[in-house]
C-alpha cells in the first residue's frame, strides 16, 4: 500500500516455486474463465498490456515483436517457396501479423483451441489481432492433433506457437504430434516451435524431451534462441525441424534483405548468431541426440 493509502496492484507469476516474476499493473482490463483455461489482460506501466493465460504470461506489448518475429522470419528466410502455413495456437495474432508481411504467402491456416482468447486479442491486443481478418487467413477452432491428422503434405511450414507442454497443450509436445507434423508438410517443409527456457531445472527437462522427440522425427533439427525478457530467466529457445533445409548451410541473406522488412529484433546477422549456443545447452542437446543415436 501506498503512503496515501492507494494500494498498488502487482502481478506475479512463478517461474519455479522459489522464482517469482513481478510487475505492477495499474488496470485489470480483461478476466474471464474459458471452458479452457483462465484469460486475463492487464494494463501495466512498464510492459503495456499483458495477457496471461491460467496465471502464465503469454505476451506483452513490449517485448512480442522478439518472439513472433524469431518464429517467422528465421523460417521464412531460409525457404523461400513457403506459400501454405499452418499456424498452430497464436491466437493473439502475432505471428499471423508477421506472416502476412509476406506477399507470397497464400494460406495461413490457424487452429486455436480457445476462441475467447482471439475475441479478447481484437478487442485489448489490436497490434497483434491487427491481422486476422486478411483474406488469405483461415480461422480452424479446434483440437490441434484432430486438426493435423487429416492432413497430409500440405504446408510449406508449420509454426507451432503453443503454451508451455503441461495442461492443455501437453499433446502438442508428443512423438505423435511430431509425426503427424511431418506428414501434413510437403518434401521441403520446415517445422518451428517454441521450445521453452533451458534455464530451469524443470523447463530443461521439458525441453530435452522435446529435443529428443523432433530429432527423432526429423533429419534436419537444430535448436535457436533469443532474449524475451518477460519469460522465465529471460532466455527462451526455438525449435527448427525440417526434411530439406538446413537453417545456415541453406540460408541466403541476400534474398531476405531483398524483401526489405522492417523487423525490431530479427536480423539476417542475429539469424546465424541465434544457431550458436551457451557450452551449457549445447551438452544438455548432445545428451538427448546421443541417446536417440543409441536406440
Amino acid at each position: 500500500m501506498k503512503g496515501d493509502g492507494s494500494m498498488e496492484m502487482w502481478f506475479s507469476e512463478f517461474h519455479t516455486p522459489d522464482v517469482k516474476h513481478s510487475m505492477r499493473m495499474t488496470r485489470h482490463l480483461y478476466s474471464k474463465k474459458s471452458d479452457y483455461q483462465q484469460i486475463d489482460i492487464f494494463e501495466t506501466p512498464e510492459f503495456g498490456r499483458v495477457l496471461t493465460l491460467d496465471g502464465n504470461v503469454m505476451l506483452t506489448e513490449r517485448d512480442e515483436f522478439i518472439y513472433d518475429e524469431m518464429m517467422t522470419h528465421v523460417p521464412m528466410a531460409v525457404h523461400s517457396g513457403i506459400r501454405d502455413i499452418l499456424v498452430i495456437g497464436a491466437g493473439d495474432g502475432g505471428v499471423v501479423r508477421e506472416l502476412t508481411r509476406y506477399d507470397r504467402v497464400e494460406c495461413i491456416d490457424l487452429v486455436e483451441m480457445d476462441p475467447m482468447v482471439l475475441e479478447a486479442c481484437r478487442t485489448y491486443l489490436p497490434g497483434n489481432a491487427c491481422r486476422m481478418d486478411d483474406s488469405r487467413v483461415h480461422l480452424h477452432f479446434e483440437n490441434a492433433l484432430r486438426f493435423i491428422r487429416r492432413r497430409e503434405a500440405a504446408y510449406d511450414l508449420i509454426i507451432v506457437d503453443s503454451t508451455d507442454p503441461f495442461g492443455p497443450s501437453e499433446g502438442l509436445f508428443t512423438r505423435e504430434f511430431y509425426g503427424s507434423c511431418y506428414n501434413a508438410l510437403r518434401e521441403e517443409g520446415i517445422m518451428v516451435n517454441q521450445q521453452g527456457s533451458p534455464f530451469y531445472a524443470e523447463d530443461a527437462r521439458a525441453m530435452q524431451r522435446s529435443h529428443k522427440r523432433i530429432a527423432s522425427t526429423f533429419p534436419i533439427s537444430r535448436v535457436y534462441q533469443a532474449h524475451i525478457p518477460t519469460y522465465a530467466a529471460g532466455y527462451w529457445l526455438f525449435g527448427f525441424a525440417s526434411k530439406k533445409y538446413h537453417p545456415i548451410d541453406d540460408f541466403h541473406p541476400a534474398s531476405w534483405k531483398a524483401l526489405n522488412l522492417h523487423t525490431r529484433y530479427y536480423t539476417t546477422r542475429l539469424h546465424v548468431g541465434a544457431f550458436w549456443l551457451p557450452a551449457f545447452l549445447e551438452e544438455m542437446l548432445e545428451e538427448v541426440e546421443e541417446k536417440n543415436a543409441e536406440t
